[in-house]
């Protein structure tokens, strides 16, 4: 009897072919295999849901929107005239800080004289005819008087006194004091002073330059008390309160956190990309801040 011999590495690969060809085989064990898979990354917990309109990140109980700092109206002053005039003389520069009544540039203009003069005058007859009227009044009371005198000059005395108050609210517009007016006469130059308290913006003003009526010559903002002004859309709607709590951060601050609360959510809808404004009053005002800067909020849902 002949024997046969096998080498060894030929048996091993048959085995190795054995079990792949009965994988192959076994349809449904491969199935198996493949819903166990789909099971298990559908129980894996999803990553934030991103919205697709304004790009927030959303997670359970809040939500992520952009805006910017912004400046309440009432904090924020356009410096214009009531009295065109010429620059004559003005030390500001963009970012200064001012207070509420430095003068702030002066200005040349005629008629800013003529207006002292027709004051000054108006008052000097007033105290004239206001005198007469009285002792008119007196006379008529004695019968010493026809009533047409006494009423000539009351009426004489009423016209001037309201020229007297026309002129000094025509100065007390442009920031005259008429006191001041009485005590040291005329003055030549028309002072612009700072409505309120801040910091200068969009300076305008040169040596020379002629400013017309209404005119803006610089801005004048006061950030003490800025807010957060958000960009939220139909959907959040149902989300927003007032008085929910913010978390944000502004571009460019090394990441520091910021509180606010939510102070008003608008009431129209902007007609091109769909949003509404929501602004916050934010608890910690920083030096650092500028209008405009970006910011992230997160507003924690109720």
């Amino acid at each position: 009897m002949k024997k046969i011999f096998l080498p060894l590495t030929l048996l091993l690969g048959a085995c190795s072919n054995s079990g792949t060809s009965s994988t192959a085989a076994d349809p449904v064990s491969a199935a198996v295999q493949t819903a166990d898979t789909v099971e298990l990354a559908a129980s894996e917990p999803a990553d934030d849901a991103v919205d697709a309109a304004s790009g927030a990140t959303s997670v359970p109980n809040e939500t992520l929107f952009n805006g910017t700092l912004a400046i309440p109206p009432q904090h924020r002053a356009t410096v214009t005239l009531t009295m065109g005039g010429s620059v004559r003389s003005t030390t500001l520069l963009p970012g200064a800080y001012v207070k509420q009544g430095d003068v702030l540039a002066t200005l040349e203009n005629p008629e800013f004289i003529t207006l002292q003069q027709t004051y000054l005058d108006s008052h000097a007859q007033y105290e004239y005819l206001r005198t007469e009227y009285l002792r008119q009044q007196t006379l008529s009371r004695e019968e010493a008087s026809s009533q047409k005198r006494y009423q000539q000059s009351r009426a004489e005395y009423l016209s001037m006194r309201s020229r007297m108050e026309a002129a000094a609210a025509q100065l007390a517009l442009l920031g005259m004091d008429t006191t001041r007016l009485l005590s040291r006469g005329i003055a030549p130059l028309l002072e612009v002073k700072a409505p309120i308290s801040g910091y200068v913006a969009d300076v305008k003003m040169n040596i020379g330059r002629h400013f017309d009526v209404g005119e803006p010559l610089c801005e004048i903002v006061d950030k003490r008390e800025m807010m957060l002004r958000l960009t939220a859309y139909e959907k959040d709607l149902p989300h927003l309160m007032i008085g929910d709590q913010v978390e944000f951060r502004v571009n460019g601050m090394d990441l520091q956190t910021f509180h606010g609360t939510v102070a008003m959510i608008g009431q129209q809808v902007n007609s091109e990309n769909r949003s509404i404004d929501v602004y916050v009053r934010i608890a910690e005002q920083n030096p650092q801040f500028r209008p405009g800067m970006y910011a992230t909020a997160r507003i924690r849902r109720r």
